[in-house]
């Protein structure tokens, strides 16, 4: 997803809730790892977040060295290119884009080729009820890794196609993206 992404959300995926007090009346599903999930942002529930369930219930997750690691299992990456991390407003980084594979599934991330090797502490174990998200442009992301875990009662569904894109840079829509699947 790039800034300016519009995104078709199934809000019943996880489950149907009551307007108002998010009271799941009817469980339809739980998040997989590797969606693309919408969901109240912890720390202001007003706001919507849009990142990928990394870590469910009772997984132990580490992020260290630009690498995923969850239960004991690294999550395998491959280069694709070398490239930019270009963002309104900010300078451009030397990155690299990668594909990442988890459950079978690749999607592309992005990693700075420089700077600090992040560390999240070892044996990060996600509670129950609770959900550990991530973005996909892993050096410039706010996710889990700042703000903590995401709960349940939280979600409000997957992200599934994008239906529309707008550059903001270019003034312009961004055509190729129009339909592609998250």
């Amino acid at each position: 997803i790039l800034p300016g992404d519009f995104v078709v959300v199934n809000q019943f995926a996880y489950g149907l809730r009551l307007p108002v007090t998010n009271t799941k009346i009817l469980n339809l599903g739980e998040p997989k790892r590797g969606d693309i999930v919408v969901f109240r942002y912890p720390a202001n529930p007003s706001i919507n977040y849009i990142k990928r369930a990394v870590g469910l219930p009772g997984d132990h997750v580490v992020y260290q060295n630009k690498q995923l690691n969850i239960n004991g299992e690294i999550m395998s990456q491959k280069l694709m290119s070398d490239t930019q991390d270009v963002e309104p407003g900010m300078l451009d980084v030397p990155s690299q884009l990668r594909q990442e594979t988890f459950n079978g599934k690749t999607h592309d991330i992005l990693v700075h080729q420089s700077g600090n090797q992040e560390v999240l502490p070892v044996d990060v174990v996600v509670p129950q009820g609770m959900y550990f998200m991530m973005g996909d442009n892993r050096d410039n992301s706010g996710d889990s890794r700042y703000w903590g875990f995401v709960p349940e009662k939280d979600l409000v569904g997957r992200g599934e196609i994008i239906w529309l894109s707008w550059d903001g840079k270019k003034n312009r829509v961004r055509w190729n993206r129009i339909g592609n699947k998250l």
